[in-house]
Parts: structure tokens; sequence; C-alpha cells
């Protein structure tokens, strides 16, 4: 089989991995090599959800050992099977970076023979590019469950991010339907990735010479929906990492059906909106100061017509309204319609002087949100409103109204014909 082909189907197979965002990675240009990573990501251009899109994203190989139920390159699938060679892959990257289609390379791959036998040449490739080629851009390593700590540590050396994917919240769903895998065996690896990731940063600290390891950290991505667990239990499952394993990201990949599917899932698609509103309640959790358990309880679903802080704070009226003029840093951020943006523009108007409803506005705030909710110098009427039993409703038609006629828009597919 031709590169090309093997291109076609490797390349397909990829597009069901989110996690290939490149922001947090540094690195300079070696002296007579070529490429380049900043630290505001590869070509400084994103999807709306955060995703990088100048990467070349690609599968190793799509044969794989496991049979994963909702893996469409699962051993029991059947679908055109294809495996670069670590210099084919090598060779991909450096030719497409060479005619500006890419500035990396995210790289992973079904599990081949075993999971060190794949690692090592997925650590290959990354290693050739790094050190036979000098190549600066960024490189994301998909890290292979069960894979033994010698080869998490020379893909950590070689590669900006690596990630161990937990695909699914429970150890109850991954023996449903992913009996092969671990839940044990992901949190060793991540445990893994932050001590080394850590112990590298304070060496670096001592010696601007010290090797880097993984130095835009890691990432994971759970699917959405392939089994009734609730978005209580997953954003659980995500805080846990967060603060146990020091991840920049996790995200979320709302479920679609694939062929000759397993009967227990899922037969239709699962609503995009479920996948954004995770995706807005772990922003909450990272930048905003909430717990998990203030936005849902464990077999609660997020609210799929207002946004989940919205949702609190209709749920916790005692704590509004809130005076702008007056709150600190932290009330402020928990005002719906305001951003983290809006709540430093707020703090830095107010010590020159005290602000209007239409001062508020003209500092990026979503009025429509956040009026209810709050007090200024001339306006007050959210003593009145939070008591009225039909704002949940006023607030549910003007989101329905902002969303406008029609259908949902869904993300567009970079793979689709």
């Amino acid at each position: 089989m031709d590169v090309r082909r093997k291109l076609t189907i490797l390349a397909d197979a990829a597009k069901y991995d989110a996690s290939c965002a490149s922001s947090g990675g540094r690195r300079e240009r070696q002296k007579g090599g070529m490429g380049n990573a900043k630290g505001m990501g590869i070509c400084h251009s994103y999807t709306p959800d955060g995703r990088c899109v100048s990467l070349l994203k690609i599968l190793l190989s799509n044969y794989c050992i496991y049979d994963c139920q909702y893996c469409v390159n699962r051993i029991s699938s059947d679908v055109p099977r294809a495996t670069f060679t670590p210099d084919e892959v090598v060779k991909l990257t450096l030719d497409f970076y060479r005619r500006n289609y890419i500035e990396g390379l995210f790289l992973s791959s079904g599990v081949v023979k075993s999971p060190d036998a794949t690692m090592e040449r997925m650590v290959e490739v990354a290693r050739s590019l790094r050190e036979d080629h000098r190549f600066g851009g960024y490189i994301h390593l998909k890290v292979i469950a069960n894979a033994s700590a010698a080869l998490i540590e020379k893909a950590g050396r070689h590669a900006d991010r690596v990630s161990a994917n937990v695909e699914l919240p429970t150890e109850a769903d991954l023996a449903r339907l992913a009996p092969e895998k671990k839940m044990d065996a992901v949190h060793d690896a991540m445990g893994l990735i932050h001590a080394r990731h850590d112990e590298a940063a304070v060496e670096r600290q001592s010696s601007r010479h010290a090797p880097a390891f993984a130095p835009a950290g890691q990432s994971t991505q759970m699917i959405v929906g392939a089994t009734p667990t609730a978005d209580g239990r997953i954003l659980a499952l995500s805080s846990r990492l967060y603060q146990q394993h020091g991840l920049r990201r996790v995200y979320y990949s709302a479920f679609s059906p694939i062929p000759f599917g397993d009967p227990r899932l899922p037969v239709k698609s699962i609503e995009n909106g479920r996948e954004h509103r995770l995706y807005q309640a772990d922003w909450l959790l990272r930048y905003y100061g909430f717990e998990h358990g203030e936005l849902l309880s464990p077999d609660e679903n997020l609210d799929l017509d207002l946004d989940p802080k919205t949702t609190w704070a209709l749920r916790n009226r005692q704590s509004f309204p809130v005076d702008i003029n007056a709150a600190p840093k932290e009330t402020l951020l928990r005002i719906p319609g305001v951003g983290v943006r809006s709540v430093e523009r707020i703090l830095s108007s107010r010590r020159e002087r005290s602000l209007r409803l239409a001062d508020i506005a003209r500092l990026g705030v979503a009025m429509t949100r956040a009026a209810p909710f709050i007090v200024t110098l001339d306006h007050n009427q959210a003593l009145a409103s939070l008591d009225d039993e039909a704002l949940a409703a006023r607030l549910r038609d003007a989101a329905l109204r902002a969303r406008g006629p029609g259908p949902n828009h869904a993300q567009l597919s970079l793979f689709a014909a």
C-alpha cells in the first residue's frame, strides 16, 4: 500500500480524537534546524472550541488488538487497515512542514502487538524528528495505556505534550464496553507524567540546559454519551484529574454512532449542546473557582438551554444581587454573563469611579444574563426580579432567541468531504 493511501485511511481514523490543541507549548528553532512552536500554539489559529487545526493529525496504525465497542478501529471492526513505518511519518511531517501545510504533529495509534511495541514506534518518530532532523515544531504524542514507564519517559523528553485518554468516565463503563482497558493504568500513566513534568520544571530552574519533559503538559479525552453516566460524574472525574495530575485540559467528545456498533451503544448521535455545556462547566472549574459539586449532583445532567453558571445562580438566589462596585473578584466571577476579562475590567474601572449599568455593558458583560443578578449605582431592580418565579423562563427564552431560529449550529468536521 502506498503512503498516499495510508494517509487517507489513517488521517480519517484520527478524526475521533479531539485532544490535539497545542496551547502552552514553546520550542525555539535549533541552529541549522527547522520549525518552531510558539507559546500561543503552532500557528496561532484555533477553532472556536480550542482545537488547533494546523497539525498533521494521524494514527501510526489503525490495527488494534483491543475490542473497545465505541471505537471504529476495534479488532472486530471491518474497516480498511493501514500502518505507517516511523520513517514514513517522519518524512510526511517534514514534507508537509516544508510546504507550509502544518507546523506540528499529533500522533496516536491503535495497539499493535502490545502497548510497548506500539509506544516504542511512536517514540521513535518523535526521536527521529528531534534528533536526526532537529525539528522544532510542536509534537503531541498519545500515551498507550499499559506502556512501560521507560517509554513514557522517552515520549515526554521528545514531545511538547503527551496525553493518556481515559475514554469513559467510570470503571464500570470501561468494564462494559472496553474490558481490556483499566482506569488504574491510565491514572498510573498520568501520575508518572505529572511527577516527571514537575521534576523537570524544578531542574530547569537550576539549569536552563536541563532537559524539559512535556513542557506543554498533558491532556485527556472522554467520550460523552456512549454510556448512561451522568454529567455530574463526568465533571467529578475531570475535577479529580485536574487536582491530582495537573492536567492542562480535559476534552469531551460527543458520541457518534459507528458502523456495525455494539447494540448497547446509542443509535443516535449525542446532542452537540451537551458537549458544549460540559466545556462551559469545565471552564468554571478551571477559571471561576467553582467546585463540581456546586454545579451538579452526581446523577444529574447539565441544562441544555441555560449555561451552567446561570443554572447555578438560579439555584442560589440567596447569593444575589451582587453589588458591582463593592464585591470581591471571587464573587464577581460567579455572576452570569460576566467573564474573567470583564471582571478584570470592572475591578480596574471601579478604582476610578462608581460604575453604572451603561458602564458595565461597555465592559463586555452579557447584560441579558447579568442584569437580574447585579446592583450598580443606578440599577437595583434585581431585588425584585430575583423573587420572580418567571425569571428562569425569561432567561431561557432569551437564550433561545439568541440562538436564533432553526437547528442548533454544529462544529464542522475538518475531514468532511
